[in-house]
């Protein structure tokens, strides 16, 4: 006679079931994990485990088997303390028990039962239809991770530079000039017949020579000394969200040096701008995607300089 199957069956409701003459298979309630090597979520369950000292006979076994054979309860229990004598006798002998559904016996060196649950059964109805499942990280929160981690090691690089004079730019002195300019060349265009076409013309010829005269502006010193003067050359890139930085410099004279070197080197490089504590900074390249700008300053910190770093714009 087989009872392994009257065992499993009465797992699922029962925390203990009683072999009578031979021990207690017995069920316990364990809560969900999460497996953080394999990102597998297992949900609840009941473990199984034996105990040789609970082997007096509390019914539930013997009863059940009864009611679903329909025999009667003595003739039932001596069947099953048959097989419970079949089994210490096996085991006695060397050989182990394979119970179905719930595990294997064998005795050790020292005569005592061991066990080893089978796992392939989840006893705990509350989690019927449950099943362990891998979950995929979410890449956003790694990238954001990523970025994090980078700006945290970011280094503030300030180059070594001799202290020169200070130099300031007029932009507002040149803006106050050339709108005087425009409301005087659109006064003297009033003289004329068609007044809305000389003023639109006026306006765009002022405008040209602002940016002109822009791209050509002196740099003065605090005292009325003229300097020699410096071309700006205005970029037509358009600039993506993140740069990926070469370094920043007091001078903006070494910044452009910088950027002649690197574009020298095949890089997009460009004059990225003053930041808020007035270095000048120049940038490798610059991306609209975060991530092709992660992939390219992985690359230039192998290549190029292991101080380069990654700059976001909110």
């Amino acid at each position: 006679m087989r009872i392994d199957s009257y065992i499993e069956k009465l797992l699922f409701d029962y925390n203990c079931v009683v072999v009578p003459g031979f021990g207690a298979f017995l069920a316990h309630g364990k809560s969900a994990e999460i497996d953080t090597v394999t990102n597998t979520l297992i949900p609840p369950s009941k473990s199984i485990s034996f105990n040789a000292q609970l082997s007096k006979n509390d019914g539930l076994l013997v009863s059940h088997i009864a009611k679903e054979k329909k025999l009667g309860y003595e003739e039932l229990l001596q069947e099953v303390e048959n097989v419970a004598e079949d089994w210490n006798k096996r085991l006695e002998l060397g050989e182990s028990l394979e119970l179905f559904g719930i595990g294997k016996l064998w005795l050790n060196r020292e005569q005592r039962i061991q066990f080893q649950p089978e796992n392939r059964v989840n006893y705990l109805t509350s989690s019927f239809g449950l099943s362990s499942f891998a979950a995929t990280p979410i890449q956003r929160e790694v990238l954001k991770e990523e970025v994090e981690e980078l700006e945290e090691k970011i280094p503030f690089i300030i180059t070594p530079e001799k202290r020169e004079e200070t130099y300031f730019r007029p932009w507002l002195k040149y803006a106050a000039i050339f709108l005087l300019a425009i409301s005087l060349g659109v006064t003297s265009y009033r003289t004329y017949g068609d007044l809305k076409q000389k003023e639109v013309a006026a306006q765009q010829d002022a405008q040209q020579e602002v940016s002109r005269l822009i791209q050509e502006a002196t740099f003065f010193e605090s005292d009325p000394l003229e300097l020699p003067a410096i071309s700006i050359n205005v970029s037509k890139k358009q600039l993506g969200k993140h740069h990926v930085i070469a370094g920043a410099f007091r001078m903006e004279e070494n910044a452009e040096k910088r950027v002649a070197q690197l574009k020298e080197k095949g890089y997009s490089a460009f004059y990225l701008g003053a930041n808020k504590y007035g270095l000048h900074q120049v940038a490798y390249d610059s991306f609209e995607d975060p991530k092709d700008a992660l992939v390219f300053l992985r690359k230039v910190k192998a290549t190029e300089s292991r101080d380069a770093w990654l700059l976001s714009e909110k």
